[in-house]
């Protein structure tokens, strides 16, 4: 999945570790990173950033999941599990990249329409 979201986004070259956790190890890393204790649904931590961000073109960064606050929101989102996982995969691999959604409203506006794009696209692929 993350191979056709990273291809879709035309960079079939890049690279990205993923990590699945529970909620209590999110809210570790959320509040040790980013000062927030509390669980959250994905984490982003970019390797396009700071005095290494040059040390290698197509390393994107790391993403942390929590697998337990994913299946509450696919049950509150009415997606499925998978179809969640996607949408957070998506989300957390446009923040590697340098969107974001909690600056100004129109950086929110680009990157849910971004993500709302890819989403439709990569779920399409799903189907076939």
């Amino acid at each position: 999945m993350v191979q056709r979201i990273l291809a879709s986004l035309g960079l079939p070259e890049a690279e990205l570790s993923l990590l699945l956790v529970d909620d209590r190890q999110i809210r570790e890393l959320n509040h040790r990173f980013l000062g927030r204790d509390k669980p959250t649904n994905v984490l982003a931590f970019s390797m396009r950033e700071g005095e290494f961000s040059s040390l290698h073109p197509n390393l994107l960064g790391d993403l942390v999941i929590s697998i337990e606050t994913a299946k509450r929101q696919s049950k509150q989102s009415g997606l499925n599990e998978m179809e969640m996982l996607t949408l957070l995969l998506i989300h957390g691999t446009l923040h590697l990249l340098g969107y974001e959604h909690e600056g100004t409203k129109k950086e929110a506006r680009e990157m849910a329409a971004k993500q709302k794009d890819l989403f439709q696209m990569i779920k399409a692929g799903m189907v076939e």
